[in-house]
């Protein structure tokens, strides 16, 4: 099953795009968009999710502002609009979104017993968010934007979290870098950092600018493994 379904929420109803696989295998996995909304490109992040198995849920992060945005990443003009709508976006807001996302996936489907949330962009932040305040059981960032900022939360962080970095990343400069891989020592083995030299931000993202086979093949292997720990304990 394919399909956009509602959510509620505390202040109010919004959608998500949904996909459930034939033969479930107990992980729900919670994608968090990049800023150009829930679009092709999450959609099919999503579909291919559920085809491994894996009941996946992408909610609308900008229903406050303007529900159903699909931007193009490769449009100027959908670049702009995507900024100005992540300003308006709270981070925190957003993990009560996913939350509730994740609820309403555990009503709807039986057998959910573990869940992992995954993020891109401004996502990789609510994802990280998600697990490092327990709210799922692992967290995976992609490229994730301001992760400097939430450091405090990845020490004390409730969850398993793996953050892909791109060495090249003009949004995450290396001082960034450096005080996110010292936390993430500081926090142990349960935080995972790879950073993937010579790619810089969005290098997972297919037919994008910036995308590199080579390294999104390597991190998507390693997201899978962590998943794959999640059903095996399912």
């Amino acid at each position: 099953m394919k399909t956009d379904i509602d959510v509620q929420s505390a202040d109010g109803q919004f959608s998500a795009y949904v996909a459930l696989p034939e033969q479930g295998n107990g992980v729900a996995v919670i994608v968090f968009q990049e800023i150009f909304g829930v679009n092709a490109n999450i959609r099919q992040i999503v579909d291919d999710f559920a085809a491994a198995g894996y009941a996946a849920v992408a909610p609308d992060l900008y229903w406050r502002q303007q529900p159903g945005i699909q931007l193009d990443p490769g449009s100027d003009v959908g670049r702009a609009q995507a900024m100005a709508l992540m300003a308006g976006l709270n981070r925190d807001q957003a993990v009560l979104d996913g939350a509730a996302t994740l609820n309403m996936l555990r009503d709807r489907v039986a057998g959910l017993m573990r869940s992992a949330a995954v993020g891109y962009c401004f996502g990789g932040g609510v994802a990280y968010l998600m697990a490092a305040r327990g709210l799922v059981d692992a967290g995976v960032s992609y490229y994730g934007t301001g992760l400097q900022q939430l450091l405090p939360e990845m020490v004390d962080s409730q969850s398993r979290l793996l953050l892909h970095i791109a060495a090249d990343d003009h949004l995450c400069p290396p001082e960034a870098q450096h005080l996110i891989a010292e936390a993430a020592h500081d926090a142990g083995s349960k935080v995972s950092v790879s950073i993937h030299a010579g790619v810089g931000h969005a290098f997972a993202r297919i037919g994008g600018a910036t995308y590199n086979r080579e390294a999104a093949d390597r991190a998507n292997a390693e997201t899978v493994a962590l998943l794959e720990t999640l059903a095996s304990t399912a």
